[in-house]
């Protein structure tokens, strides 16, 4: 089954492939080589090479937003460090009954540093609206 809607074409099978799929309409439009180039130009900027779940994400929200923080991925690795820390301190006191100040300040320094990295990305995250 085929529908034109304005300057779309919509295509409909149903065959065993298409059963199993989650979107069987398919749909097809046509662009410029100016207009295609300039589509893979975004999408390169974006770091995805699906045109489809790019084109269909625009077409849904408009947008799309990648956000390259690399103060994400620092927090993450401090976060990872911070937990392991903790694990091992437990582990200590569980087996000495005992806590020792220097544990303590280094936990607290690790918490400081997360708490830094969590301002600086909502910093630039507040920049986006």
């Amino acid at each position: 089954m085929m529908i034109a809607v304005g300057n779309f074409v919509l295509h409909s099978t149903f065959t065993m492939s298409a059963a199993k799929r989650k979107r069987e309409v398919q749909v097809n439009f046509r662009v410029s080589p100016e207009e295609l180039a300039l589509i893979e130009q975004k999408m390169s900027q974006l770091g995805t090479v699906n045109r489809e779940a790019y084109l269909r994400k625009m077409a849904l929200d408009g947008y799309v937003v990648k956000l390259d923080l690399p103060e994400l991925k620092e927090l993450v690795s401090l976060m990872r460090y911070s937990s392991n820390n903790l694990n091992q301190l437990t582990r200590k006191v569980h087996e000495t009954g005992r806590v020792y100040d220097a544990d303590l300040e280094d936990i607290s320094q690790r918490q400081e540093q997360l708490w830094e990295g969590v301002q600086k990305i909502l910093a630039q995250l507040s920049k986006l609206s």
